[in-house]
This record gives C-alpha cells, structure tokens and sequence, in this order.
C-alpha cells in the first residue's frame, strides 16, 4: 500500500513537472508582450506632453516597443499552442 501511495506521488509530480515545463514559455512570452506595451504607453505619454526633438524620439520608441510587443504575442501563442498539441 505505501509503495503504490509513493508510487502514484512520483508519477503526479514527474506530470506536473512536464506540464510547467511546456507552459513556462508562453507565460515568459507573455510577461515580455505586457512589458513591452507598458513601455509603449509611457512613451507615447512622454511624447505627447514633450517637446519637437523628443517628441519624435518618444514616438519612435513607442513603435519599436509595439513592434517588440506584437513579436512577444506571437511567440506566446505559438508555446501555448505546442503546449497544447
């Protein structure tokens, strides 16, 4: 009875483990999208209350935060979905 008890404990952590380790990147990914449009919005911010010469630094920062933004996105749903397939 206490080897199957230990038994099923090492099977249900060895699974978990697998689980986590297929999930781990698209939570990465995600955190790195939400990072990078945080990052857009406080430039956009900046660029809209600054003036010419930063302005336009400010918003060109903000696109490649978007851009950045956008790319994370797409790497977390292609690692949720091989995560799932």
């Amino acid at each position: 009875m206490m080897m199957k008890k230990l038994l099923m404990t090492v099977l249900a952590t060895t699974f978990a483990a697998a689980a986590f380790a297929q999930v781990e990147p698209a939570v990465k990914e995600t955190a790195k999208a939400t990072a990078e449009s945080t990052k857009e919005a406080g430039d956009n911010v900046k660029g809209a209350v600054s003036s010419q010469p930063n302005k336009s630094v400010d918003k060109a920062k903000a696109h490649i935060h978007k851009a950045k933004a956008h790319a994370h996105r797409h790497q977390a749903k292609k690692a949720a979905d091989a995560a799932v397939h």
